[in-house]
């Protein structure tokens, strides 16, 4: 018995030390990302743009993925003007936090500044109001939301199983019936914006002019001509040719483009 309780009593302090120890590395990566950040504003306001650029991207690799930093990278690529990687890391803050008005600003001056002029096709008032109710939260709040509702649903309908006052049941039925309804609607949503997510590609791209052809040949017919910062959709991928669509609705083959993927970040 004394044996056993010294191989508890040393399994508790080594847990105990592992957690400690987990704890603390995770306060110091928290704290490096901080400075880092912290080091990237000072360089940004002394106009040390590129010196900026580098500390961002540390923090990014870091794993430290929020709209400030990827709006600081938009801005400092900007002021070096680096169109194209400007306008990509703005594209990357919207993802994040699609509503932020300095991100939406900043990024449209940054588009005015690519050679091609591309007016986006009208939306319909279903997708209108769908992108607005989508934008509330990013994909990322919308999922913890589901799950806090999943558990706080659970919670009440628990509660309405035990509980024995009749009256009491009955409120809390109906309390846990409207949480699972909000919990449903969070649900749907968190998924379509995933399955969207999924099923589209968009990119910037990155070369400095690329022929845009009716089929993956360049027998084909000559469309028109896109230039770097211009942000198109993946839709196909044949060999060294993608088929993309623009903005306002043209669809053709590209060949040997420098795209680069919004959906998947360049330091993962």
């Amino acid at each position: 018995n004394m044996i056993e309780k010294y191989k508890f009593s040393s399994l508790k302090r080594i847990l105990f030390f592992g957690a400690t120890l987990l704890i603390q590395n995770l306060a110091f990566a928290q704290a490096s990302m901080e400075s880092l950040f912290k080091q990237g504003n000072s360089a940004y306001n002394k106009a040390e743009y590129q010196k900026a650029i580098s500390l961002y991207e540390q923090t990014l690799k870091m794993g430290q993925f929020s709209a400030e930093v990827y709006y600081n990278l938009g801005n400092a690529y900007y002021k070096l003007n680096k169109i194209a990687e400007s306008i990509y890391y703005f594209e990357k803050a919207k993802q994040l936090d699609p509503n932020d008005e300095d991100i939406i600003i900043n990024s449209n001056f940054a588009k005015n500044m690519t050679i091609d002029a591309i007016e986006k096709l009208p939306e319909s008032q279903i997708v209108t109001f769908q992108k607005k109710i989508y934008g509330i939260f990013n994909f990322s709040y919308w999922s913890y939301l589901t799950v806090i509702l999943f558990w706080i649903f659970s919670g009440f309908f628990l509660v309405y199983v035990f509980i024995k006052s009749a009256s009491l049941k009955q409120t809390f039925f109906f309390i846990a019936f409207g949480i699972l309804i909000f919990f449903m609607i969070s649900f749907l949503i968190t998924y379509s914006i995933e399955e969207k997510e999924k099923n589209t590609n968009f990119a910037i791209l990155f070369s400095n002019q690329k022929d845009i052809w009716s089929e993956p040949n360049q027998q084909a017919e000559l469309l028109f001509s896109l230039h770097e910062g211009t942000k198109v959709e993946v839709l196909d991928i044949l060999e060294n040719w993608k088929k993309i669509r623009i903005a306002n609705g043209s669809e053709g083959w590209i060949e040997n483009a420098s795209l680069r993927y919004l959906n998947n970040d360049i330091f993962r």
